[in-house]
């Protein structure tokens, strides 16, 4: 969907309007970006060592409003190289990075993203808690959720809980309980249409009104969710008014607890209202809008943990001992920060201080550690992911090339230890391999690897 002829369609015509009416003047400079070619951006992961010399190659220069974005040198592909698989990055739309910089999440912070899928601004909100805290990311599509799952894996996230559930039946049990909420509303998605032209044609009239019904009933339950003195921010990837300003005008005239939240965005501007929008003949990126709200009332001091005195449980112990005599060589300081546990056989590293979620679909609480079976273990990619270099008994750093090849699945020369071996390139994790009869038979789970 480009040229002039393009955006004349008939079926576009209430959209054409929309433009027209909120832009005026300034309408032509915004249907002549639109005819631009969209531009490619990722966000270096701080929280993998290394990540930024790996990126190097592919930045075109810094997104303004986002310190870890980069814009994505023309005709390059990063996601088709071994730094990506690593978790060194993540590819993100520009502007799709403005709404969590807004929220902007502190380390010791409980934060919820409860639109999440695929991961972006959730990664991006773990990326700020530096490890300390909690993220409780969910997305009700269970299908969508398992990508959530699997992005924050791959980014070495080690504080989330990664759920699948409609939001209502997470305010009935997590009323007033965080800190800063994210809520990137599903929408008639007017600001990609650049970048996705199929969306154009997918679009209909009636699309904003029906969006904004959910979009309200979903910031809702997002509000009850907000500690008092807690900030909310709301975003879409659309233009109109009536998913936008409409929506959040409503939800301020029936939630008097919450009021605008004033903050401003480097190259973008500063709010008014509390709300702003990114523009595609304004900024590099796509079009969204994003809104910042505040829940009246003094934050309460975070609750603590109930203590549980637990009996000694010898198989959780010798589990632990196992891992790190044949895996680990010593216990990282992470892992002696969450609680572990031995949950049939898989030994678990759990964030603490997790809000209620038991009868909840869980796909990701913490980090899953190993298999443990009698006489055996059996790492787990995510503990794979959420290791440094360093903190592997063995480990073995490959060449592009290897790189590659072990991506794919292949079995790789090694002439060193046998037993568990954590696959690196660039200082970065890749997976698991064995060491054995002169090969590393490889680990990486069948369902990552590379065609």
């Amino acid at each position: 969907m480009s040229g002039r002829d393009g955006w004349n369609n008939p079926e576009l015509g209430p959209f054409r309007e929309e433009i027209e009416a909120l832009l005026g003047g300034e309408a032509p400079l915004f249907w002549a970006a639109m005819d631009e070619p969209a531009l490619s951006a990722l966000r270096i992961n701080s929280l993998r060592a290394g990540a930024g010399g790996a990126a190097q190659a592919f930045s075109a220069g810094k997104v303004p409003w986002e310190e870890m974005g980069r814009y994505v040198k023309a005709g390059l592909k990063p996601s088709a190289h071994p730094a990506h698989a690593a978790g060194a990055y993540y590819m993100q739309d520009a502007s799709a990075m403005a709404p969590a910089a807004v929220l902007n999440a502190r380390p010791g912070e409980r934060v919820l993203d409860l639109c999440a899928a695929p991961g972006g601004k959730a990664g991006q909100s773990a990326q700020r808690l530096g490890g300390e805290g909690l993220l409780v990311a969910n997305e009700p599509d269970r299908k969508r959720a398992k990508a959530l799952a699997s992005n924050l894996e791959r980014l070495g996230v080690k504080n989330a809980l990664v759920v699948s559930a409609l939001p209502e039946k997470l305010s009935e049990r997590w009323a007033d309980f965080f800190d800063a909420v994210q809520v990137d509303a599903p929408c008639s998605g007017e600001g990609m249409f650049r970048r996705d032209p199929q969306a154009a044609l997918q679009w209909t009239p009636g699309a904003p009104k029906g969006c904004a019904l959910r979009q309200a009933q979903i910031l809702h339950e997002a509000g009850r969710m907000t500690a008092p003195g807690g900030r909310l921010v709301y975003s879409t990837c659309t233009f109109n008014r009536t998913e936008n300003e409409g929506v959040v005008l409503d939800f301020l005239k029936g939630h008097p607890e919450f009021e605008p939240m004033e903050f401003e965005l480097n190259g973008v501007g500063r709010s008014s209202g509390g709300m702003l929008r990114l523009w595609p003949h304004k900024i590099q990126g796509e079009g969204h809008f994003v809104a910042a709200l505040r829940k009246k009332g003094a934050p309460a001091p975070a609750p603590q943990a109930p203590g549980r005195k637990r009996r000694p449980n010898p198989d959780l112990e010798r589990g632990v001992q196992a891992l790190i005599r044949e895996v680990l060589g010593r216990m990282p300081e992470w892992m002696e920060e969450l609680e572990l546990s031995l949950e049939g056989d898989r030994l678990m590293a759990a964030p603490r201080g997790l809000p209620p979620h038991d009868g909840l679909f869980v796909l990701m609480k913490g980090v899953c550690l190993a298999r443990v079976k009698k006489g055996y273990i059996e790492p787990e990619h995510a503990l794979a992911m959420a290791l440094e270099m360093d903190q592997a008994a063995r480990r073995a750093e490959l060449s592009e090339e290897q790189a590659l090849r072990a991506l794919r699945g292949e079995a790789l020369p090694w002439d060193g230890e046998k037993g568990w071996t954590l696959l690196c390139f660039m200082g970065m994790p890749l997976g698991w391999a064995k060491g054995a009869d002169g090969l590393l038979k490889n680990h990486i789970p069948k369902g990552l690897r590379w065609n």
